[in-house]
């Protein structure tokens, strides 16, 4: 592979991750708070923002895919359902509520001058790099309990995508339909008062086309926490270098295709080196928090929060903590697999999604109960 690939694969992803991070600023898009809400409150608004987000992305997945515009398919690093994927939505869940946000989530808040994100932060480094103590044993457990070879809904059910996908593809136009009308009507917007608020809704729309252009020209949709543990293991191989090194996660190569215009495989994993793990989420990652911060200073929000009760702070590293970790075993993150898997029906990430409702309630009930009283 030629040096134009990489450069093409890292500028796509700086600035999908600048708009992301923009766009979930302005909108306050936040996937933890459409779960926690759910639960705490019984609101189901900003959950409606990820169904719409969902129901576009599918069709335009389809359609992509069939026209020969997205490939391959399924997209890399998607592997078969197991009882493990489940556990680990449940655990990832109950850490993104207890932190505050998700793994993107607390990005945009971080970008945006959050300290108690930036807590949270340190603890998704460090549990994903703790997770490559008990990958192995985590692995065969995974394996073993895995529900066939199949990767997707309809390789499972041996039917063609279509037959599966034009159903939502229908839910899509009824949508599009409630949507002109819900617009008309107001009741996708609530009152915003900040400066150059941006409607969920459209943030959804947006995210959705942004995951759209990754796949077109990276091969897959948006996703960042195998950085989390590349991260993670980077500084923990600046005290422990032996340890690193022997660990059979940080030298494993999960990722190995040819992206889109290029004609040679790469690969990489979650070690320390540079690859093509970090050519694609590390200019993400960037471009989320600076595309943040670029938000707040334009409308001159962008201050340090840090005066919050301690025990906020020892929640949101504990929560980061078991959110990087459960990233690991799962593997993968909401927008990977919400945003990503769910649309192409993937069995490991409807796997996901069925953990991470529970796991949301869980840690909504320790929130109350521990956190904000």
């Amino acid at each position: 592979m030629g040096e134009s690939p990489f450069l093409l694969i890292a500028a796509t992803s700086a600035v999908a991750g600048l708009v992301a991070g923009f766009v979930m600023h302005r909108s306050d898009f936040c996937v933890t708070a459409m779960f926690r809400d759910l639960f705490l409150l019984r609101d189901f608004f900003l959950l409606r923002m990820l169904v719409l987000l969902v129901v576009v992305s599918a069709p335009a997945f389809e359609l992509g895919r069939a026209a020969g515009l997205l490939g391959p398919y399924p997209f890399p690093l998607l592997g078969p359902g197991s009882l493990a994927t489940l556990i680990g939505g449940v655990l990832f869940g109950i850490g993104m509520v207890l932190a505050g946000g998700c793994v993107v989530g607390t990005l945009y808040k971080l970008g945006a001058g959050s300290v108690v994100a930036a807590v949270a932060f340190l603890g998704l480094l460090a549990g994903s790099a703790l997770y490559a103590e008990w990958h192995p044993w985590w692995s065969a457990f995974a394996r073993a309990t895995a529900f066939g070879p199949a990767i997707t809904l309809p390789q499972w059910l041996n039917v063609a995508p279509a037959a599966l996908v034009l159903p939502l593809a229908a839910l899509g136009a009824l949508g599009a339909l409630y949507l002109y009308r819900s617009q008309r009507r107001g009741l996708l917007t609530r009152p915003g008062y900040a400066t150059g608020h941006i409607p969920p809704w459209q943030a959804a729309l947006i995210l959705a086309a942004l995951g759209f252009v990754s796949w077109l020209f990276i091969g897959m949709p948006l996703g960042i926490t195998t950085s989390y543990a590349k991260l993670g293991a980077t500084l923990e191989a600046l005290v422990w270098p032996e340890h690193v090194a022997g660990l059979a996660y940080f030298q494993a190569q999960g990722l190995n295709y040819t992206p889109p215009f290029a004609n040679t495989p790469v690969s990489g994993g979650a070690g320390p080196q540079l690859d093509a793990i970090a050519a694609i989420q590390y200019p993400l990652i960037i471009g989320i928090i600076l595309g943040a911060a670029v938000s707040a200073l334009l409308v001159k929000e962008w201050r340090l929060h840090w005066r919050i009760p301690p025990r906020h702070y020892a929640s949101a590293l504990l929560g980061g903590m078991l959110l990087g970790a459960a990233a690991r075993m799962v593997p993968g993150c909401n927008i990977w697999h919400l945003w990503g898997g769910v649309p192409i029906l993937a069995v490991q990430s409807l796997l996901f999604l069925l953990g991470i409702l529970p796991g949301a309630w869980i840690g909504s009930r320790l929130l109350v109960r521990f956190v904000i009283r």
